[in-house]
């Protein structure tokens, strides 16, 4: 008869008491993992990680240490791959991560971490490895219908969401498509680390721990993948190198949120096709909602009909009265591609962006936050109030609603 107790048990060795004791309150209430702790440092071990049946170690070590990494070899080679490692370490360094990949640990996490982060982490880990394998990364890709909509906006704080998530969270990646003018890194305050150049000509150099390099990564865990921008540098990159750095990221993280340009590319069409959401962001005017009529019968003729746009209309603000364009409107114009609308908070989002932090760090209770959830995260997506226009609620929960 199978331990089924090993396919739980959690082994932590760390000389860090106060990252000790958190990790314990972290999984004390957790009926999938079974943590077992070892105030120890990696190169004190004598093979009690190796006795203790467990389905997974993490080690809280040093990785600049070559003591610490020789020791770490050890602990590898005699589990001999019946239990996958998860290292955390307080300093991230290139070379480093290069030896960790070598040895093909499980996961990497660098401090400070979150215990929500460390808890997915290990949940991968006793799942086994390929987590590709056992299931396919969420694409959620954000595309413009004009300049200046919103679409970073919404999409960092999508990622968010889905992040800290109660019933999806896991890991996520953000990548930032809009070569020219993107600007995910510093709506987070982070400095674009992804040297597109480095691989234009030669996209399979792109790899783990390439890739790891290049991330920028935020302190919730959320990791970004931005290039430096350069508005004079109009060119078009090879669909072979946007394919391959979407692949390599679909294969590591399990929510994959894209922020596109507004132009279309060569690869626009691809990006598209492997896109498990695609969100056009719209605002209330005339124009923009004629072009993301244009837009959608663009996508359907060049993708055949296999994606469907949904159509989020930002910064609504609902009228009482007066001309101009009401809810009804925009529910014939765009029929069943629109999802909903996002309340105009204009001093929210901008102290957010010029303080480089997501919008619910300022106001978790905000509009704008709520309206996203709907549209995202129904199933978490607190029932509206009767102040609470219903433009903001996607149109399935309208018809219940109604």
């Amino acid at each position: 008869m199978a331990n089924t107790n090993k396919s739980k048990r959690v082994v932590l060795v760390s000389r860090d008491r106060s990252f000790l004791q958190d990790t314990r309150a972290a999984f004390s209430s957790s009926e999938a993992i079974e943590l077992v702790t070892l105030d120890k440092s990696v190169n004190e071990l004598r093979g009690e990680i190796e006795t203790s049946e467990c389905g997974a170690a993490i080690v809280d070590m040093d990785v600049a240490s070559l003591e610490q990494i020789e020791s770490l070899q050890r602990v590898v080679r005699r589990l001999e791959g019946r239990a996958p490692v998860v290292v955390v370490t307080g300093e991230f360094n290139a070379a480093a991560v290069r030896i960790l990949v070598q040895l093909q640990v499980a996961d990497f996490l660098v401090k400070p971490i979150t215990t929500a982060d460390l808890v997915r982490s290990c949940i991968r880990a006793l799942q086994g490895p390929g987590r590709h394998e056992n299931a396919e990364s969420q694409v959620y890709t954000f595309m413009p219908a004009a300049g200046g909509v919103g679409t970073t906006t919404l999409a960092v704080q999508t990622a968010f969401q889905l992040h800290r998530s109660v019933t999806r969270a896991a890991s996520t990646c953000v990548v930032d498509l809009n070569f020219q003018q993107g600007a995910c890194a510093e709506y987070l305050d982070l400095e674009p680390r992804f040297d597109i150049n480095e691989i234009e000509n030669q996209p399979e150099r792109l790899d783990r721990q390439l890739l790891d390099v290049m991330l920028s990564r935020h302190e919730s865990g959320l990791c970004v993948l931005a290039a430096p921008t350069d508005p004079a540098d109009m060119r078009s990159f090879n669909t072979d190198v946007v394919v391959r750095m979407l692949d390599l990221v679909s294969a590591y993280f399990d929510n994959v949120v894209i922020d596109m340009p507004r132009t279309w590319f060569p690869w626009t069409e691809t990006v598209l096709l492997g896109s498990n959401r695609l969100y056009i962001v719209s605002e209330m005017t005339v124009p923009c909602l004629r072009h993301t009529q244009r837009l959608i019968k663009a996508i359907h003729e060049r993708t055949g009909r296999e994606v469907k746009p949904n159509v989020i209309v930002n910064r609504f603000e609902q009228k009482k009265a007066g001309g101009g364009i009401k809810q009804a409107d925009v529910e014939e114009i765009l029929g069943d591609h629109f999802v909903g609308g996002i309340s105009n908070n204009y001093r929210l989002v901008r102290e957010a962006v010029d303080r480089g932090v997501p919008l619910h760090e300022i106001d978790p209770d905000a509009n704008v936050v709520h309206d996203l959830k709907r549209i995202i995260l129904p199933e978490e997506a607190v029932v509206a109030t009767k102040k609470r226009s219903l433009f903001s609620l996607p149109i399935g929960l309208k018809k219940k609603v109604g």
